[in-house]
């Protein structure tokens, strides 16, 4: 069985001032490039040419598409993270989410997820206790900076046994 996610591996221009925040506050950081999750991570015998195909299908008639990150918000409900908004382009997030859940991805639907409305965005920290999560929030309130790409492809990585992210397939978008 194989540990995947499908995401999406935004390039901003401003990309360090990210790469340095997750440095410091992200555990995955080291393992996985900064990425907006479409499909949360899941294990299964899904051969790679029927996810390819399944993901082709459910992207089809999305085009490439502007979004904009801005804003860090602190989120205490499934654990302790720190999230980059996403202010524009949501939708189109939202929208590949719910394709990409349908078909032969509809039972890896995350439990935690069911009845909760699904929030887009960057995950730039996460903390096992309070005082390093209340510390993090402190140190990013003032990070105002806006981070602008165009999204125009989907990705699948393999997660390894040492949480190591293995880029499997790249779906570039119409």
């Amino acid at each position: 069985m194989l540990r995947r996610c499908i995401m999406v591996f935004p390039k901003f221009e401003n990309g360090e001032i990210i790469d340095n925040i997750r440095k410091k506050y992200d555990p995955l950081a080291s393992h996985v490039k900064p990425h907006i999750t479409l499909v949360f991570p899941f294990e299964s015998d899904i051969s790679s040419d029927d996810l390819r195909e399944h993901i082709l299908y459910s992207v089809s008639g999305i085009s490439k598409f502007e979004i904009v990150l801005k804003g860090i918000e602190p989120v205490n409900s499934f654990g302790k993270y720190l999230f980059l908004n996403i202010e524009e382009g949501r939708d189109y997030i939202i929208e590949l989410h719910k394709r990409l859940y349908k078909g032969i991805l509809e039972n890896y639907y995350p439990q935690w997820l069911k009845g909760n409305t699904f929030l887009p965005h960057m995950t730039i920290g996460c903390f096992d206790n309070d005082d390093d999560f209340k510390k993090a929030i402190d140190e990013t309130k003032d990070i105002i900076n806006s981070f602008k790409t165009i999204v125009n492809e989907v990705c699948v990585e393999i997660i390894d046994e040492n949480e190591d992210s293995i880029l499997e397939l790249v779906i570039p978008l119409e």
